[in-house]
Order: C-alpha cells, then structure tokens, then sequence
C-alpha cells in the first residue's frame, strides 16, 4: 500500500487529481472573474458602487441550490460527466454575459452564471473514489486549494487582458477568451478521465431527491438546516426589491417568496418521503451516521469559503476605495489573497490527516476569527502593509479551515458524499451571500468584524458538538460483497 503521495506523478490517481483540480480551477476562473474586472466593469457602464455590489452578490447566489442540484446528480450519474457538462454549459452563460449592454441584463445572466461554482462539489466525489481515507484530506486539500487558485488566475491574468485592448470592451474580450478555454476543457476533461479506479464500485445512493439519514432527530435536523439555505435566496430578493435596489417589482419580490416556500415545502415531503421507510424499518448499521457531523461542517464552511469569496469579491474595491490605490494594483493586491490556497487549503487537510480532524479545525478557527477582529478596527489612516498583511494571515487561516472540512467530509458516508458537499458546499455560499450582503449595508470594518465574531461562533459549535470520524465505514456491493473503508 502506498503511503505517500507523489504529486510530481502523472499516472493512476494522480492523473485524475491533476486533470481534476485544473477542471476546478477553470469553473473559478469563469465564475470569479467579475471581482477583479468590477473595477472595469463599473467604469465603463457608470455602474454606481451599489450596483457594482448587488452583482457581487448575484454572482454567489445560483451556486447555493445549484450546488445543492448537483450534489445529488452526481452521486448518481457520476462526476465525469458531470463536470464536463458544467465547464462547458458555464463558458457559455459566461460569454453571454460579457456581451450583454444594460444592467439589467448583466444582473440576470450574473445570477445565470453562478450555477458553475457548483463545479467544485463533482471534484470532491471524484478525489474520494481515487484515494484513500488516509490520504483523502491531503488529496482534496490540493484538489481544493490549486482549483480555489482560479480566481487568484483570474485576479492576476484578466485585468491585464482587458487593459491590452486599450478599449472600453476590454473586459468583454478577456471574459469571453476565459470562457472559451472553459469550454475546451470541458470536452477534453470527459475523453480523459473515468469515475473510478477500474474494477472499483461506485457507490449509489438507493433513492435520489433528498439526503438518507439514521434517526427522526437527523431528519428534524437536517431538516431545519435547509432553513438558510432559503433564507439566504429570500435576503437577496430583498435586496433586489423597492425597499433596497428597486430592481424588481413587488409583485416580482412576493412571487419570489412564495416559490420559495412552495419549493421548501415540496422539500419537506419529499425528504420526509425518501427517509420515512427505511427509518421505521431500521437503518442498517452500516449506513448509520450522525447528521449533526454534517450540520457542524456546514456552518464552518459557511464561514471558511464564505469568507473567501465574500473578501475575494470586495479586496479590489477596498483598496480603491479606502487607499485610494490604482485598479490595476488593487487588483495585484487583491490577488495575493486567494493565491494562497495553493499551499493553505492543502496544508489545512495535510494537517487534518496527520494530527486529527477535529484539532486542525479547532487552531483554524481560532486564527480567523482573531485576525478578522482585528480587521474589523481598521481605519483609512492604517498602512496598506500592515492591512494586507492582515488579510493574508485571516486568507491563510480560513483557507486552510476549508480544507479541515473537506478533509472530513468524504469520511462521513461514502455513497452520500456527493450530498453532503454539495450541501455543506452550499452554505459556503449562504455565507458569501450573507457577507456581501452586510458589506453592501455596512462599512468595510464592520464587515470584517462580522467575519471575526461568526467564526467565533462557529469555534464554540465545533469545540462542543464536532466529533473525530474513527474506525471505518462499511459499504455492500451490488452483488452483496460487504467492502471495509478505514477512516484512520
């Protein structure tokens, strides 16, 4: 059995986790590209500085039932058809966008274009068929970290390209050159990579539509954990309505609000549909898992990637803005930030698979809400130096937190792993919306300081509740062989 990993390898599984995380690392190129070119974008559609942050939220919310979507879809279709389909399907939204002329086209084709961040979701099932559990926090740590590296790709390429064209439709060109190389990895992703090692199961959950789960306590929960999910589409309904944006009507916001409760409500019954059998039966032990594992990492990710792309989304702005500094430096400086994940978010998993789970989130944790409160009393008067510095230590700390989850995420239930990230991959975007939100009412500080006190929230939740996954998990083959999974 190989106990280390050979990252300079291009053979066996780590072909597949290469090919991968460069398909992640082009669903972010395309998706987050609109932070680093909003500066472009504002100046040459005289966008006001609201509008401008009501696309910054748009751009985050699609992701949040999308992710939810194909969570499930590729748990039964798999994640190489999956992934290609998203690359291929986002360019396409993404050239459509950068071509649109009035506001109110961009803000629709936006909210349309934030469906391939669900990309990442297919990526975590396929890490997890490849490599094993002691292995999988390191292998999706990297999957995560270099695939993250798209938007500091996008942050250090685009602007430079736009600006080359010297012409106010510069930004179009170089959103448009990134999507059609979106579109050529797609087809190349799906001709060179398989779902599963060969002679290897890949596992199904028996129904689709909702999440199984092991007692009627996970299924309240689990329930109840959907809630934000909605919350979060309602709050950028209302940011869109008369009260705020007037860029909808009220007739267009309570409309809204009832779809919204109509779908939660099918939700409901479809989940209680898909669990209500196999609860009153018993489930098998081997299936058994605690839902409140998954509830715990959905709020830390809520926090983790949350932060990411909230901040992402607004450095270059907050440079221009309070420092005054030029666009094409702010979006330099902007773009250190998510440099990071390419050793963070692999250095967060690493850690997790060497010294536990539970303590690497804990250290994490703690390091981001300390440096995001002392963010959060930053004035104009502070050195840009000293405020970068700042937002490197809270990048690394909350970087390296999103690989702690997703290091424990596939060792949860293996044949719902697909679910499960897509859910807790889902509430990182409830917090990116949660975050842009705030930003757009509040000032900068008070944005950071909100980041600092969740996440010390969220450290008191993990320490109490979180739960080291130990022992193994245990799956039955079509053909009744029962396969044993070691988690540590």
């Amino acid at each position: 059995m190989e106990d280390k990993l050979n990252l300079f390898s291009f053979k066996g599984k780590y072909r597949i986790l290469h090919l991968t995380w460069f398909a992640f690392f082009m669903t972010f190129v395309v998706w987050l590209s609109l932070g680093p070119m909003m500066p472009f974008i504002q100046e040459a559609l005289s966008l006001t500085e609201q509008q401008a942050k009501v696309l910054l939220i748009l751009n985050v919310a699609m992701t949040i039932p999308a992710r939810i979507i194909v969570g499930m879809l590729v748990d039964k279709l798999g994640p190489k058809i999956l992934f290609s389909a998203i690359l291929m399907l986002g360019g396409l939204i993404s050239i459509a966008f950068s071509w649109m002329q009035s506001y109110e086209q961009l803000a629709l084709f936006r909210f349309f274009s934030g469906f391939i961040g669900a990309g990442f979701v297919v990526g975590i099932r396929m890490i997890s068929e490849w490599f094993p559990a002691k292995q999988t926090g390191t292998a999706q740590g990297i999957y995560g970290g270099w695939g993250n590296f798209g938007s500091a790709g996008a942050a250090f390429c685009l602007p430079f390209i736009a600006s080359s064209f010297s012409d106010v439709n510069g930004w179009r060109y170089a959103i448009t050159i990134a999507s059609v190389l979106a579109i050529l990895y797609g087809v190349f992703y799906y001709f060179n990579v398989s779902n599963t090692p060969k002679g290897s199961t890949y596992f199904k959950p028996k129904k689709s539509g909702a999440m199984e789960v092991s007692s009627y306590s996970d299924l309240a929960l689990y329930i109840v954990m959907n809630i934000p999910l909605y919350l979060a589409l309602s709050l950028l309904t209302w940011k869109l309505s008369p009260a705020n944006m007037a860029m909808i009507s009220s007739t267009i916001e309570y409309i809204v609000y009832g779809v919204l409760t109509v779908i939660f409500v099918l939700q409901v019954f479809k989940t209680w549909h898909i669990n209500a059998q196999h609860l009153r039966q018993g489930v098998p032990r081997q299936h058994q898992y605690k839902f409140k594992q998954v509830a715990i990492l959905d709020w830390a990710y809520l926090v983790t990637f949350g932060t990411e792309l909230a901040v992402i989304s607004i450095l270059a702005m907050f440079y221009v803005d309070w420092f005054e500094l030029p666009k094409i430096t702010a979006a330099l400086l902007a773009g250190i930030y998510p440099f990071i994940n390419l050793f963070a978010r692999p250095g967060g998993g690493y850690l997790s698979d060497k010294y536990g789970r539970k303590l690497t989130l804990m250290i994490v944790f703690f390091g981001v809400s300390l440096s995001f409160i002392a963010l959060g009393n930053v004035d104009k008067s502070w050195s840009i130096y000293l405020v970068v510095l700042l937002t490197i230590a809270g990048g690394i700390f909350s970087k390296a937190g999103s690989g702690a989850v997703f290091a424990m995420v596939p060792l949860i239930q293996r044949r719902l792993t697909g679910q499960i990230a897509g859910m807790v991959g889902a509430f990182g975007n409830v917090g990116a919306v949660m975050f842009l939100t705030v930003n757009s009412l509040v000032g900068y500080d008070q944005f950071f300081m909100l980041i600092g006190v969740v996440s010390a929230i969220v450290l008191v939740l993990i320490i109490v509740f979180l739960e080291e996954p130990k022992g193994h998990m245990t799956e039955i083959l079509d053909d009744g062989t029962v396969e044993i999974i070691k988690l540590n």
